[in-house]
């Protein structure tokens, strides 16, 4: 009777492969980028001229856009079984859960604002 034992070891993702991990980690960082862009306008915009105030909508999308990212963000992170480099999409979820936040404190910023001046 011989037993035999094999050894799997766990590797890095190719550089190209795209895993799960990794779109996720993409698409929460796309949302967030995303709202840091509608949340950067609606702070940009002036919201005392009549009817081209957008801040309380741009406000809102920015802050769902962040929060949403965020939370995708959150999902990799916690499903992710290794570090950052392995493929996992690690990385990409950290990237991800910084710019939600920043997005979302826009929108914040940007729904304080509207409702000061509206």
């Amino acid at each position: 009777m011989t037993s035999s034992v094999r050894l799997v070891l766990a590797t890095a993702a190719d550089a190209y492969t795209m895993s799960a991990g990794r779109v996720g980690a993409a698409v929460a960082a796309l949302l967030g980028l995303a709202g840091v862009i509608v949340g950067g306008l609606a702070l940009a915009r002036p919201t005392s001229r009549a009817g081209t105030g957008r801040g309380r909508p741009n406000g809102v999308l920015a802050l769902a856009a962040g929060l949403v990212g965020m939370a995708l963000g959150g999902v990799v992170v916690a499903t992710s079984d290794s570090g950052i480099g392995t493929g996992n999409g690690r990385g990409g979820a950290y990237l991800a859960l910084v710019v939600g936040l920043v997005a979302t404190v826009l929108g914040g910023l940007a729904l304080a604002r509207s409702r000061r001046t509206g």
